[in-house]
Formats: structure tokens, sequence, C-alpha cells
């Protein structure tokens, strides 16, 4: 017997009045990222599977629906994130040569889920900056980020920092290939110590060994005093921790830092800092973001980005009633 009303697998409604708050929140938010000054825009659902991986890696792939273009018989991807399509639009759509602020909100799919119960359509909120590279642009968007959470009803936030230049600076340094840079990356990703003591062990170098603390370099501002003695002392490890210290200089007292330099979440298209931010009753990051100035190679323009986004319908425990 076929259930027609069944949806499928981490598919569902939102009936009110959980419909009402996401698109209340949406409302508020949207209002929030125009007060500062960022326009809307609202990229398209379906477009060529070249455009929606391009620059990303394999980071997209597992998560994209594929299907064919009945007009043009070309290979179509339902988008499972928005941030490669704004930097199409910037690079293309709008072009211009100083600073973009631009932000969106809308469904986004995915193949499988991300995480446990997760749903498969997540309502993606984001703003993104660019044309602004360093410490300014970087420091504004996590600024707009936990504003952004304080308005979908979460004012309390631990921010977590990391850079993924460290791991790619180290990387080069002990001239790893792409698969060993694979396995590092990995027991990196689960701080898998037994096996990150394995490879450094096998690599035998004064760089494997570094790539190996990066796992224990995970707590407050001290952690980064560490990684000045413990890493190896070149310009952009220097740079790196620099822009690391200067985030915790920011936030001061005011915001919970943690710092995780082993923080790889989204590796091949990051450029610099990476941040989350992670709620009491939430087991995943309630938002995230970092800086990928490389993105838009792939449309021909790359130039200084940085952004963050959060998934609405994940935080409906904590929106506001409508």
């Amino acid at each position: 017997m076929t259930y027609r009303w069944l949806l499928p697998e981490f598919i569902e409604d939102l009936l009110p009045p959980d419909a009402w708050r996401l698109e209340s929140a949406r409302r508020e938010l949207l209002d929030l990222f125009r007060g500062q000054g960022f326009q809307l825009v609202m990229p398209p659902l379906l477009e060529y599977i070249e455009s929606l991986q391009a620059g990303t890696g394999r980071d997209m792939d597992l998560l994209t629906f594929r299907l064919v273009d009945q007009l043009s018989g070309r290979q179509l991807g339902l988008r499972a994130d928005t941030t490669l399509q704004v930097a199409r639009i910037d690079a293309h759509g709008m072009n211009h040569s100083g600073v973009n602020r631009l932000c969106y909100a809308g469904s986004i799919l995915h193949a499988r889920p991300e995480g446990l119960n997760q749903s498969r359509e997540p309502f993606q909120v984001g703003a993104e900056i660019y044309g602004l590279g360093g410490l300014e642009g970087d420091i504004e968007i996590q600024e707009l980020m936990l504003e952004a959470l304080k308005c979908a009803g979460l004012p309390k936030v631990t921010l977590d920092v990391g850079h993924v230049g460290l791991f790619r600076t180290l990387s080069r340094l002990a001239g790893l290939d792409d698969k060993a840079e694979g396995e590092w990356f990995e027991a990196l990703q689960n701080k898998d110590l037994p096996a990150l003591q394995a490879l450094s062990s096998a690599l035998g170098t004064p760089q494997g060994d570094a790539l190996a603390q990066l796992a224990r370099l995970n707590g407050d501002r001290e952690v980064l005093g560490q990684a000045h003695r413990l890493l190896p002392q070149v310009p952009e490890i220097r740079q790196a921790l620099s822009e690391l210290e200067a985030v915790a200089a920011h936030f001061g007292q005011r915001v919970p830092l943690v710092f995780d330099l082993a923080e790889l979440r989204g590796y091949h298209y990051h450029s610099g800092l990476v941040f989350a931010a992670y709620a009491e009753g939430y087991p995943d990051a309630v938002a995230r973001g970092g800086r990928y100035d490389d993105i838009g190679r792939a449309f021909g323009r790359a130039r200084p980005a940085t952004g963050f986004s959060l998934d609405l319908r994940e935080l409906l425990p904590s929106l506001p009633p409508s």
C-alpha cells in the first residue's frame, strides 16, 4: 500500500506555529542585515553542477542532489549551500570593484543529513562580505553573527575560533602529497590521537610533530601561547597566530572564547580564520563561518571574502514566539 502522505526521511512540513516563528525570525534577521548595509540576493535552487561545486573539493559532493536537465541534457544540482552561489553573484551578477555586503535566506537541500536527526532541508540564513580583506572583515562578520544569534533567541554563546592556515602551512613544510594530507586531515578532524602519533612517527620530522600537536591545542587563550612555543616560527604561522590573538583582544571577556587549532571544517575552500558558535542545548554548532578569499577564483574573480550562515530550522526550539 502507498501512503501518499508520507515524506522522505529527514524531510518534514513546518506547521503553525513553527512556520510563523521561522518566518518572523527570517524577517527580523534580514532587517538586521539591511540595517548593517547588506543587500539581499536570491540565488536559484537549481544550477549546473559545475557551478555549485566549483572550488569546494569534495566538501559539497556527497551532499548535493543531482539530476539531468531535460532541456540541455546537462547535469544539474540542487544547492546544498548558498555561499558559492553568492560568490558567483559577486563575481558576475554585480561585479563591484569595492566592498560588497550580501545576505540571503532560503532552503537548501542535502542528499544525506549532516548530523544526527538533522533535516535534509535546512533553512539557511547568512551574510557575506566581498572585497574587504584582513581582520576588519573577519571581526565585522563575527559581530554580525553574534547579533543574529541574539535575534534568534540565543544571547549566550561560546565562540570557537581556528585558522586553516596553520594546517595548510605545516602540510606544505612537511611535503605531504594529497593522499598523506587526506590522512592527516581525517585524523585531526576526529582528534584521533593514536592515529596522529602513528602518522607523526612515520613522517619522522619536526613538522610531523607539529601537525600532531594541533589536536592538543584546544582551549582558552593560553592555547595561543602554547602554539607559539610548539609550532615552527615561520611567517605564515606567526601571521595566523597573530590573527587569532587579535580576535581574543577584540572580544576580551565579553564573549566566551575557545581556540581549536585543529578545526578544519570547510578546509578545501576556507583560507584563513574559521569560527563557529555553540549554545547550551545544541549538540553541534548553531552558526559557522570563516574567510574564503579564493572562493571566487572558479568564476574568474578571486577577492577577499568572509561570511557566516545558520540554519533557522535547527534553531526552532530557541526562536522567539511570533
